[in-house]
């Protein structure tokens, strides 16, 4: 898992320590000695993580963070202090300021890369659903960044998984004056119930007396309706090491049994606070789905949407210095399928490509309808050589089973060319690549059609 860490201190050899802690675990590493160059990198959207160090001269750790979370631009960036304070109400602070977590100096190595890494995949889920929203704001969808930095986390709807009943009396107290709560002990219960009953956050014990919590954990992480939950663990001060293998197991934060009553409530408010920015984004970008930007034939984007997010992903994979690979397909003969048989056969045969596209490629991929019979596949992260293994796995499922038509009571034969093009360029743009891969597709339709093409440039 890569990804770019901001590590913010005015030590040069605290940053040192820490850029050769996250190296080693793969990770890009991008350092800062003041707060003010922490946000110039921040701003421009060149890091996934902040590692802030607190004391630091002139602008603090928590004002760096209050900024950064305050601004439309970085507020989905998750924040971690780095820190000597170990104080309670330092970390009420902190959380207050709009920090996701604190370390503790002298920094555990487990614990580092642990809460990096859960952090990470929190912030590359948000980050595709942000691009889509960035997309849809021009046709017409308003951008939830600004509703999510004035809500305050409160009236949130928590169930509280726990069976030791002096602890779940008193977590329910501390926060029920605040928040909904309800308490479960019954892990069968919890199941149902959380994917049933909506609600902002699951408080997890991970020591319940006849079932292992970390298992819970992985089950609601596996629901299709649970998989974006928060989930806040608790548990005792000598568990660390399980601990930490809930949080790599999806488990966004933890509580200490110990811990102060107005930690546990700001720790609650940014979980319920992200909560509601993720379901605004999944919200938004399903509103601009219903409006403008999906085929109503196949239920793949659209070539206005298409046209528009491809260059963000483009502009992004250079940003990054990744790769990025067009497909672009074209169904062999389709004219000849309307004229046989039909307009609502050739409508059959598109839905059916659709689907079966769908389930050859990933949810980060960009699939849409060009028009007709063409459709484009988007591929980000991914070289040529890999992107041609999969639009040969394409094909192949393409033509492995004819295609039902006229409800299912006949069936046609269908096949498929591809042409391919990648990135490959600082200044290459989504035109560029398109027409080249354009071009890959007209030389797989002179040689015989039914077969896939990679451009050479």
């Amino acid at each position: 898992m890569s990804a770019r860490i901001l590590v913010v201190d005015d030590v040069p050899t605290n940053l040192k320590l820490l850029e050769v802690r996250l190296s080693a675990e793969y990770f890009e590493v991008i350092l800062a000695s003041n707060g003010a160059q922490a946000l110039e990198i921040c701003e421009r959207g060149q890091c996934d993580i902040v590692l802030l160090d607190v004391m630091m001269p002139g602008m603090d750790g928590f004002e760096v963070a209050r900024r950064i979370k305050s601004n439309p631009a970085t507020h989905h960036i998750p924040v971690v202090m780095v820190t000597a304070l170990d104080q309670p109400a330092d970390r009420v602070k902190g959380l207050d300021a709009g920090a996701d977590d604190f370390l503790t100096k002298p920094v555990d190595d487990i614990a580092l890369v642990a809460r990096v890494r859960s952090l990470v995949r929190l912030k590359m889920a948000t980050d595709e659903m942000r691009m889509r929203v960035a997309t849809s704001r021009q046709v017409g969808v308003s951008d939830p960044a600004t509703e999510a930095i004035n809500d305050e986390g409160m009236n949130g709807r928590i169930l509280i998984v726990e069976d030791h009943g002096v602890t779940a009396e008193r977590v329910t107290a501390a926060l029920s004056q605040k928040h909904t709560v309800a308490v479960a002990s019954d892990p069968q219960e919890v199941l149902f119930r959380a994917a049933e009953g909506k609600f902002d956050l699951l408080i997890i014990s991970i020591d319940l007396k006849d079932y292992d919590g970390l298992r819970l954990v992985g089950q609601i992480r596996s629901l299709e309706r649970t998989r974006y939950m928060p989930i806040l663990l608790i548990a005792n001060t000598d568990q660390k090491a399980r601990l930490l293998r809930g949080l790599d197991l999806g488990a966004n934060d933890y509580l200490l049994r110990s811990a102060d009553k107005n930690e546990m409530i700001a720790r609650v408010r940014t979980q319920v606070r992200r909560r509601r920015f993720t379901e605004r984004l999944r919200d938004n970008v399903q509103q601009s789905m219903e409006l403008a930007v999906t085929d109503a034939l196949t239920g793949l984007y659209n070539r206005r949407y298409m046209e528009s997010h491809a260059d963000s992903l483009v502009e992004r994979a250079a940003a990054r210095g990744k790769p990025l690979t067009v497909l672009i397909i074209d169904i062999d003969h389709f004219k000849a399928v309307n004229d046989t048989y039909g307009h609502d056969a050739g409508d059959d045969v598109l839905r059916e490509f659709s689907d079966r596209l769908r389930s050859c490629i990933r949810g980060i991929d960009l699939a849409c309808r060009y028009g007709g019979e063409e459709f484009v596949v988007v591929m980000p992260d991914t070289d040529l050589g890999v992107a041609n293994k999969v639009a040969e796995r394409i094909r192949r499922r393409i033509a492995a089973e004819p295609f039902p038509i006229d409800r299912g009571a006949r069936n046609v034969e269908v096949t498929i060319s591809v042409g391919l093009a990648c990135r490959i360029g600082p200044q290459d743009n989504a035109a560029l690549i398109m027409k080249r891969a354009d071009g890959a597709l007209y030389l797989a339709k002179r040689n015989g059609r039914n077969r896939v093409v990679s451009d050479a440039a």
